[in-house]
């Protein structure tokens, strides 16, 4: 049975791609939103980051434009341009990651659609923002990553820096994008005014930074990749076990106690070296050597569901295929069916409102006719500025 949202009754036109601007219209679009999934003649480029395909459509481009219709328009034509703006004339948000001044190049930057529309949240994805001895400039996740310092903090130890194996930057740029619409409405609602929502990929690679940029605003000490292990917490790693590797996140000594005394060395927490996590810092070869001696008789799987279930945060190190099988996994609707569609479900948990998934990723300008009939407007008069669109659809339509 389909449930209303909490975010029933908005109306956004997505006119981004690639990954941070769609991500952010997802998550409207999982909670009720209406969003129109605008694309250039081309289609979004994600379209064709595949293999894997279902129905010519990669999965990367699947995994972000779930819930919403599409629709694709030329807006490099100034006839495409009056269509987006009657497309915006009932819009309450438009998302964009156009390279920075190519809006207003036609005549449709922030003013002009702050004049024209007072009441629409405008939101841009961008690398680097608009201003500033980078502004402008374009961004991919990974360049971000180097450039932010993240690669920095990641690998193994005493190896190279490397990319964080998922797009972190761009995801949480989505989500900050997301955010900072749901800013901007909750405001309108005091002001009746729109405003201008910006969320940087060079910005959002920054926020990530955490410990390692409290840690260096404190001691100066510029942090170097460090394995799997916390520079501030231990033990906070990865151990060997008789079978495969377990993560241990021990937080506290009374985790700490619990840990040791359930594999045998209930000694452990006495000695000088480990009575706290600043001692346990210090000592952490001394430590993961004691420990790993022990958790040598222990099977990872029966080890780490004993130690959970008595307080202590761990986990078996899983693969993609074992997380999605999970009936845990299953039971908090992280995986998604529609169709011959699969995707990954929401993680944002509401009791009255939840999210609810009705449209599996559009084809390429699949909704066009349905979207120009339900606004009143004329197909034929855009006819030219509506790659895809499928006239035996569109006559019907009208």
């Amino acid at each position: 049975m389909f449930k209303i949202g909490s975010l029933a009754k908005l109306k956004v036109i997505d006119a981004s791609r690639v990954l941070g601007g769609p991500y952010a219209g997802q998550i409207l679009a999982d909670h009720g939103a209406d969003v129109i999934k605008l694309e250039p003649p081309a289609g979004d480029e994600t379209r064709g980051w595949g293999p894997p395909f279902l129905d010519g459509a990669a999965s990367y481009f699947l995994g972000l434009n779930r819930n919403k219709r599409g629709i694709a328009v030329d807006l490099a034509q100034e006839a495409g341009r009056d269509l987006l703006l009657d497309l915006l004339a009932d819009a309450d948000v438009l998302i964009e990651n156009f390279k920075t001044g190519t809006l207003e190049r036609w005549g449709l930057g922030q003013e002009e659609l702050s004049r024209r529309f007072p009441r629409l949240i405008h939101a841009r994805v961008s690398g680097f923002g608009a201003d500033g001895p980078m502004g402008g400039l374009p961004g991919y996740d990974a360049a971000i990553q180097a450039l932010c310092g993240i690669m920095s903090v990641n690998g193994e130890q005493g190896g190279q820096p490397l990319r964080v194996g998922l797009p972190v930057v761009d995801m949480v740029t989505g989500l900050n994008a997301a955010l900072g619409i749901l800013m901007a409405l909750n405001e309108r609602h005091q002001s009746g005014k729109g405003q201008f929502v910006e969320a940087s990929l060079y910005d959002c690679g920054i926020s990530l930074l955490h410990p390692h940029l409290p840690n260096y605003y404190l001691s100066g000490q510029v942090a170097a990749p460090s394995g799997n292990a916390h520079p501030n917490i231990c033990p906070y790693d990865t151990f060997a076990t008789a079978t495969e590797p377990v993560f241990l996140a021990v937080g506290n000594n009374r985790q700490f106690a619990t840990l040791c005394r359930m594999i045998g060395r209930p000694d452990l927490p006495d000695d000088p070296r480990f009575v706290s996590n600043s001692q346990r810092n210090t000592h952490r070869d001394a430590l993961k050597a004691e420990l790993e001696a022990a958790l040598s008789a222990f099977d990872c799987a029966s080890l780490s569901d004993q130690l959970i279930k008595a307080g202590v945060p761990c986990g078996a190190v899983r693969r993609i295929d074992q997380v999605v099988a999970d009936p845990h996994t299953v039971h908090r609707e992280m995986v998604v069916d529609i169709g011959a569609y699969r995707g990954t479900g929401s993680p944002i948990k509401l009791s009255r409102t939840p999210a609810s998934y009705r449209l599996a990723p559009p084809h390429f300008a699949q909704h066009t006719a349905e979207v120009m009939a339900e606004r009143g407007l004329d197909t034929d008069r855009y006819r030219d500025v509506l790659p895809g669109i499928d006239p035996v659809a569109a006559a019907a339509e009208v």
